[in-house]
């Protein structure tokens, strides 16, 4: 049993009140996570609002040692860390070490950002004029974070926001605030001036708009539900400081009348189906030239078929429970919209009927055949182990189906034309356009964010994170 705590100005603090966290893999409680109020908010953002000046003087290689300090401890603690997170969202325990090691790598990168260049020569029309841009830090930083990538996320915004100077209050999702709290240990660890990175853990629609309207916070980076994001959005936008949402997709993957279809079925699967399809990047939709239609569909549900379902700890799992049983629920309720709307469950769509699994949040991979392009199920963010199968005419007509969304974050086409493939880079009204590669996840060193419904116009990951958290000063010096 762990009791987590929150981490506010250098000191992990006792707090009153506390929810319990319970394992999608059983049912049964594994800790419990503090419910913060005001009072945790504005200590933490004042311990954040005092640290900025000496943090944002640092040089930045300076403050890039910390990162490399606190990558090597969460590598050392890689596997501890993984078991936390495993029991507390279900990822199967090889995915959820791959998030960790993500994590390390994360921290890494942005290190090295220390040593780069932060800004540009720029000609002067007068010649004893110097003229250059630089970068300076935002000041005080909000992160909120989602439950299903407990670590890498959270590193993502935590890493780049530090390295251009920024202080930060991190808050986690209620549901990961367990492994939000193992995280925070081992950054505390690496010695991190006090107030530089607070942590505070609770409800989010209580917690959310008290940080998102703190006077000392000046950016806010937000990944979680479009409607709590563009809720983010409206409040920053009073404010007017920075704010980034990252608010899911409907992921479509395109298979045109020329693919390699066993190749296109295994990545289909790699896509929907890993960490029970709880990516934002996840394979969604489906959308099959009618041409192999039918063939394509059998392959798909033989091989999906023959799936592991099971403990997320089983090596031989490839499917474990989803998040918690409030998701699963959730899963079957969109499950019960696309069979009352017309579509056929080709598999699954229910609970896996071993016993052992009785207590876990589990549920089946699903395929659904039939799908119109208005149905719910290819309308709304599923969030779990479910296809909607969508049937071409052509290419022309995948690509409106594809675009037939108010999400634009993740979409893929397997073809071997590469004017098929140019063409859908083109037209794809989506931030991240795959050709013959799954829809789900994206190099850590390339920009991640999405169009439309999916994004606030910013990026996250690689350089293009530096667009965010910096503000850029023109300096002219004239001699």
């Amino acid at each position: 049993m762990i009791t987590a705590k929150n981490y506010i100005d250098g000191n992990f603090e006792e707090t009153r009140e506390f929810t319990n966290i319970v394992s999608p893999l059983d049912g049964e409680v594994i800790g419990n996570v503090p419910q913060s109020g005001e009072a945790e908010i504005e200590s933490a953002v004042t311990a954040a609002e005092a640290a900025f000046p000496s943090w944002s003087d640092l040089a930045p290689a300076a403050r890039g040692a910390y990162l490399q300090k606190a990558a090597s401890l969460i590598e050392q603690h890689a596997e501890q860390l993984a078991l936390i997170a495993m029991k507390e969202m279900g990822k199967p325990l090889a995915e959820m070490k791959g998030e960790v090691m993500r994590g390390v790598n994360i921290l890494r990168y942005y290190a090295v950002e220390g040593w780069h260049a932060n800004g540009d020569v720029i000609p002067a029309s007068d010649a004893k004029t110097f003229q250059y841009t630089t970068k300076v830090p935002v000041g005080p930083v909000a992160l909120i974070t989602p439950w299903n990538f407990p670590v890498a996320i959270p590193l993502w915004k935590i890493a780049p926001a530090l390295i251009y100077g920024n202080t930060i209050v991190w808050k986690a999702a209620e549901q990961s605030s367990l492994s939000g709290y193992e995280l925070m240990k081992l950054l505390a660890e690496a010695g991190f001036p006090k107030g530089v990175i607070n942590y505070v853990s609770g409800r989010g629609s209580k917690l959310g708009p008290l940080l998102v309207e703190a006077a000392a916070i000046q950016a806010v980076s937000f990944t979680g539900s479009d409607v709590v994001g563009r809720d983010v959005a409206v409040r920053a936008t009073k404010r007017g400081i920075k704010f980034q949402t990252e608010m899911g997709g409907k992921n479509a993957l395109i298979v045109a009348d020329d693919a390699d279809l066993d190749l296109t079925v295994d990545v289909t699967i790699s896509g929907a189906m890993r960490s029970a399809g709880q990516k934002c990047t996840a394979t969604s939709r489906v959308i099959v030239d009618a041409t192999v239609y039918e063939e394509f569909k059998q392959k798909l549900v033989d091989k999906v078929q023959a799936l592991r379902v099971g403990q997320p700890h089983d090596p031989a799992t490839y499917v474990g429970p989803v998040s918690s049983h409030r998701q699963r629920d959730s899963i079957m309720d969109f499950i019960q919209k696309g069979t009352a709307e017309g579509a056929t469950v080709l598999i699954g769509g229910r609970a896996p009927d071993d016993e052992t699994l009785s207590k876990g949040a589990y549920v089946l991979p699903t395929i659904f055949d039939g799908v119109h392009r208005t149905m719910t199920i290819a309308q709304e963010e599923i969030f779990g182990p479910v296809i909607a199968l969508l049937k071409a005419d052509d290419f022309n007509d995948a690509i409106d189906i594809l675009n037939d969304s108010r999400y634009g974050l993740s979409a893929s086409i397997f073809t071997k034309s590469l004017q098929k493939a140019f063409e859908f880079v083109k037209r794809a009204e989506v931030g991240m356009v795959r050709v013959n590669a799954e829809t789900a996840g994206v190099e850590l060193h390339a920009p991640f964010g999405g169009m439309k419904g999916s994004s606030s116009h910013t990026r996250e990951q690689g350089r293009a994170a530096m667009e965010f958290y910096t503000h850029t000063k023109t300096v002219s010096i004239t001699t």
